[in-house]
Formats: structure tokens, C-alpha cells, sequence
């Protein structure tokens, strides 16, 4: 089985432009991602895919395998298609990992991985359990309700599911075990081009998650959980608030 990982990484951002590019402590937020990818031992390659010139020689310049794509593409989805086209036409399965998370576990990648040997898998991504109240009530934190077998049920920026016979919600954590949505995703490569031709869906729009779209379609969306944390750089704040961490 042949599993290539593709970082999708674009120059232009509303709340951080040339974000890839940012240094932290002598590195690139995009080659900390790209080194960290390599360490997985589930994948056979792992490649850059960006829409500018600048991160394309960046990512030559320390040694990086890089794929120029489209500036049209809305979704990193719709970036890994392309990718996935040109360079992995070959690949059962593609990795899509977020180009703003520095420090990705490699075994968050492989436990990932290791969803796609069930045959039922068309999609897979991460999620985490919930512990402290800040992340379970926060919209921008979205939360998921799994199946006994893994598979997600519904993607949800508010709390879900909401504990109707608890009314003190800072005892929730107590009485329910929930998980938080972690970004990484795994595509069967036939699944990868149809999900990207779906319009998007109401349920999308309602809650701006593009997974609900593929629910949404019939699409089954397979779960790990991880115990390891996520640190993804949003903003120049998030990216001061690491430096301090570091």
C-alpha cells in the first residue's frame, strides 16, 4: 500500500500572509512541518503543494520535493488533488497535512495510516479527547461524535452532544467523554477527485466545516483517537505564544 504525504501550503493569508515562510528559531514554519512528515515511517514520499513561487524555491532550497498547483483552489483538499495528479498518480492513499503545524507528531501521521488497512476506510482523520472546559465550549474548536466501530457521526463547532440532563455544563467533562477535531486527513485516492467535484453543502455552510460536505454525500470518514496535542499558528500572535513555548 502506498501512502504519500502532501502539505498544502499557500503564500496568501487574511490573518498571517506569508505564514509558511515565518521563522522559528532558524527554520521555516513549513520545513518544520515537511521534516517532521518525513519521520513518519507510513509514507512513501511527502511533497510540498503550493500556488507561489517563493515557497516552491524555498522548499528546493533545503532539500524539499515541492508541486506548484493552481492560485484557484478554495480548499486544501482541492490542492491535494492536483498534487495527487501530478506527482502520485500511482498512490492508493494520500496524507493531507496541515502546512501550519510546526511540530506534528510522525506518529499522529501513522496512527492515521494505520485506519487505511480496513477496507470499508474512504476518508480518515484525527480527533482527541476533550479535557479542560476552555476547548469544550470554544466555536472555534470543532468537536465530533463517533460510532462504536470509529467512524464519525457529525462534525460540530458547538458542543456536541449537549448533556440535556446536566444542567451545571462546568460538570460535563464528568459525565461524558468528547473529542475535539484534529486537522489531518487521509484520502482513498478514487474517493479524493469525487469529493472535490461535491458542491458545497448546506450543512457545510451552516457550520463552515468542509468534512460535513462529504458526510453530508454518504461519504464515511474513519477515526483514530490521539493522545498528543496539536499546536497549530493561525496568527503572529500564535506564532509569538510558540516561540515562548520553545
Amino acid at each position: 500500500m502506498k501512502i504519500v504525504g502532501i502539505i498544502p501550503s499557500r503564500y496568501e493569508s487574511s490573518r498571517f500572509p506569508g505564514k509558511p515562510l515565518a521563522d522559528i528559531q532558524g527554520k521555516s514554519m513549513i520545513q518544520r512541518v515537511y521534516e517532521q512528515a518525513q519521520k513518519a515511517e507510513s509514507l512513501s514520499e511527502v511533497y510540498v503543494a503550493t500556488d507561489d513561487e517563493r515557497i516552491f524555491e524555498h522548499v528546493q532550497s533545503f532539500g524539499g520535493k515541492v508541486v506548484m498547483t493552481s492560485t484557484e483552489h478554495p480548499t486544501g483538499t482541492d490542492r491535494c488533488q492536483e498534487a495527487y495528479e501530478k506527482a502520485f498518480p500511482s498512490a492508493d492513499f494520500i496524507i493531507n497535512i496541515q502546512g501550519d503545524e510546526p511540530f506534528i507528531k510522525p506518529e499522529q501521521i501513522d496512527l492515521l495510516a494505520s485506519c487505511l488497512s480496513d477496507d470499508r476506510v474512504e476518508l480518515a482523520t484525527l480527533v482527541k479527547e476533550i479535557d479542560d472546559y476552555e476547548t469544550l465550549f470554544n466555536v472555534n474548536t470543532p468537536k465530533v461524535v463517533i460510532t462504536t466501530e470509529y467512524f464519525a457521526r457529525y462534525f460540530s463547532r458547538q458542543t456536541i452532544p449537549y448533556l440535556r440532563n446536566i444542567e451545571d455544563k462546568s460538570t460535563w467533562l464528568e459525565h461524558h467523554t468528547f473529542y475535539k477535531h484534529i486537522g489531518i486527513y487521509a484520502y482513498r485516492a478514487d474517493v479524493l477527485p469525487k469529493i472535490t467535484k461535491l458542491v458545497p453543502s448546506s450543512l457545510e455552510l451552516a457550520e463552515s466545516l468542509e468534512q460535513l460536505r462529504w458526510l453530508e454525500n454518504g461519504y464515511k470518514i474513519k477515526v483514530a483517537v490521539t493522545e498528543f496535542e496539536t499546536i497549530g499558528i493561525d496568527t503572529p500572535e500564535d506564532l509569538e505564544k510558540v516561540k515562548e513555548l520553545l
